[in-house]
């Protein structure tokens, strides 16, 4: 394990400027599990940084103290961990129109005899909904106090975008086995295009890279399939090794770039 430098310390403690978004980040989630670290912290700290925690931490005891006993609220502390951390209330809409549109896909391939496979088309698109939504300022109405927690940015981006791939997921498998499709054509493609949309999001942002390439996947691949109703050659057997390989290397290469992450929470 990685531990931050005393000077790295210091300057967190008295907020340096030169410190950017992802290197705050780093230190406050290895001070989260790091004892020795966050005594170099408060070694770090002034007498007047000091002395204001005292103060507050004085006038909480004594609220506290005062307040009545909170019911049920152990029962809630593991709801709320989840509500905050991994999902959020605005994502269900967008779920909701995700496996309503796969189940609306699934029954038009059925009736719609001659056609490529629609479920197939609209698959890898399926989770960009949801993860264009996970993390920005219009989409949470508890943005601005989450955003000041140890947790943000490129941390929480992440778990709410695996909280929706662990609703799109198991849609695609349920409409793949239930039309017969591909499983691998079905998910493959789906993952890379999530983690495209995390590295294309760490240069305009999560919400303009999954618009940007919902459109492009729209006008190159669907509305061409669709119109000479026949299934794309990405789209075919042979090119599930391609998308195996290529949602492993866009998955490395999404979390190798934390250089820009601070794009990703941006509130665009």
């Amino acid at each position: 394990m990685t531990h931050p430098s005393l000077t790295q310390i210091a300057g967190y403690a008295t907020g340096d400027p030169g410190l950017d978004d992802p290197a705050v980040w780093a230190i406050e989630v290895h001070l989260e599990g790091c004892a020795d670290c966050r005594a170099r912290l408060a070694g770090s700290t002034t007498v007047e940084s000091r002395a204001v925690v005292a103060r507050v931490a004085s006038v909480l005891d004594r609220e506290i103290t005062a307040a009545p006993a909170l019911v049920g609220r152990r029962r809630s502390r593991s709801w709320s961990v989840l509500h905050h951390r991994w999902f959020v209330g605005t994502l269900l809409p967008w779920l909701v129109m995700t496996v309503t549109v796969l189940g609306c896909a699934a029954l038009l391939g059925a009736l719609w005899v001659g056609m490529p496979s629609l479920v197939l088309l609209v698959a890898p698109l399926a989770p960009l909904p949801g993860v264009a939504v996970a993390w920005q300022r219009r989409a949470d109405p508890a943005w601005e106090l989450i955003a000041a927690t140890p947790a943000a940015g490129l941390t929480m981006l992440l778990r709410r975008t695996a909280a929706v791939l662990a609703v799109v997921v198991p849609a695609l498998a349920l409409v793949g086995a239930g039309t017969g499709l591909s499983s691998a054509l079905m998910l493959l493609p789906c993952l890379a295009f999530t983690a495209a949309t995390l590295l294309l999001g760490t240069l305009v942002g999560v919400r303009r890279a999954a618009i940007g390439v919902m459109a492009s996947w729209t006008l190159v691949v669907i509305a061409p399939s669709i119109a000479a109703a026949r299934m794309p050659v990405l789209l075919s057997a042979e090119a599930a090794r391609s998308w195996a390989v290529a949602t492993v290397v866009l998955t490395v290469v999404a979390l190798l770039r934390v250089t820009g992450s601070r794009r990703l929470s941006h509130p665009d």
